[in-house]
């Protein structure tokens, strides 16, 4: 249940910050998401990086003194939990499972939390920029197994859904999964297995919620199968009800390509997205933040079972150079003006659901983040705080 039911706000939290064996091996010992956050350079006057963080430094996840300032901030903003990214590839293969086991079993901090299965495959596209017509390495591949596989990981996060802290909507556990578009025949199986089991251990169910982009370039058909279309701006109903006829209870819904396309043209966004997926596009792709955030919702958005995404910046060329685009001029205000309008969107629905998800709590290298930096102090966690 939420603490503050005019508005829940729910935060991704991703916890790559801390060393492992997959990072040593691929990236070098002692890799995490701190090296390339540490050494990005600014590509153009005025370009916000590197970004520094303030009062936490940069972390290690394995610290729990650590993870309970996390929490106590968060808290102090208004947040109501954080929303763990949860890896499991199939057969039992997880990776960066560490952090959550440790909030799990520890008990600490006392501080609601749900996760989010990332369900996708890992390539070097992550880390490294190819070059010209450069293929991307597979590096761990997302494998959709079967219902033997379905119910090994529902008993793994069976403890998880059990535990007092765990968010709950309409009292269910809630259960957010990243790409529905990845294997939607399976994910529909995977949703009907997890629900019979919830029932045959004593849940009252699950809520599962999709994340989707408010405009997509994918169909899904009777049969699950999909197909590639030209992304139409103006189709957000059909985009929500096709991933809700999967099996879905809810939607949090993302504006930033639709956004992107209007600020910038249709057209003009998708060949600049195909000429950087290919690699021999240099320029720089650059967009206002309130541009965007003028475009960012819909109306769909203020469906009962829609909950919308906050995003207070975006610049991930810490990660891959120039890529997927960088917004400028996001300040702590602008983005407490965003979140007054998603209030705005949600204030007629049931307490329960009034959510937000803030995309996202720690997301660094995206410079999508609240925590404090040297630049701004804990502006984006005020912004939070005067807002609700």
């Amino acid at each position: 249940m939420s603490t503050n039911k005019s508005t829940r706000i729910i935060a991704f939290y991703l916890p790559q910050f801390h060393p492992i064996p997959e990072n040593d091996e691929w990236w070098g010992k002692g890799f995490t998401e701190w090296t390339n956050v540490g050494k990005a350079k600014p590509l153009f006057k005025g370009h916000y990086q590197p970004r520094v963080p303030a009062d936490l430094g940069y972390y290690d996840l394995r610290m729990p003194e650590i993870r309970e300032a996390q929490a106590q901030m968060a808290k102090e903003a208004g947040i109501e939990g954080f929303c763990y990214w949860h890896y499991w590839f199939g057969d039992g293969k997880q990776i960066l499972e560490r952090p959550f086991n440790e909030v799990l079993t520890s008990k600490k901090p006392d501080f609601p939390f749900c996760l989010c299965w990332a369900n996708h495959s890992w390539s070097n596209n992550t880390w490294e920029k190819r070059k010209g017509f450069e293929k991307s390495q597979l590096l761990i591949e997302q494998k959709y197994l079967g219902k033997d596989d379905y119910t090994k990981h529902f008993y793994y996060v069976l403890e998880a859904f059990n535990d007092e802290r765990y968010i709950k909507v309409d009292d269910k556990p809630i259960f957010i999964i990243f790409n529905p578009y990845e294997n939607p025949a399976e994910i529909s199986k995977f949703i009907n297995i997890w629900r019979d089991l919830a029932s045959k251990n004593g849940l009252p169910g699950i809520h599962f919620v999709a994340i989707a982009e408010a405009t997509s370039s994918i169909k899904i058909d009777n049969t699950g199968k999909t197909s590639r279309m030209l992304p139409n701006i103006h189709n957000t109903e059909n985009v929500f009800k096709q991933v809700l006829n999967m099996g879905f209870d809810a939607i949090n819904s993302m504006g930033k390509r639709r956004a992107e396309m209007i600020a910038h043209g249709r057209f003009m966004n998708l060949f600049s997205v195909l000429t950087r997926k290919l690699n021999i596009n240099p320029s720089i792709d650059k967009y206002k933040y309130r541009d965007i955030m003028k475009h960012f919702y819909v109306d769909e958005d203020a469906w009962e079972n829609v909950y919308p995404t906050l995003l207070p910046q975006w610049d991930r060329s810490a990660r891959t150079g120039n890529a997927k685009g960088i917004y400028i001029d996001s300040t702590p205000d602008f983005f407490k003006e965003s979140i007054l309008n998603a209030k705005k969107l949600i204030e007629k629905k049931n307490p329960e659901h009034r959510i937000l998800f803030l995309r996202s709590w720690n997301e660094w290298a995206e410079g999508n983040y609240v925590e404090p930096d040297l630049k701004y102090g804990h502006g984006y966690l005020n912004a939070i705080k005067e807002s609700l």
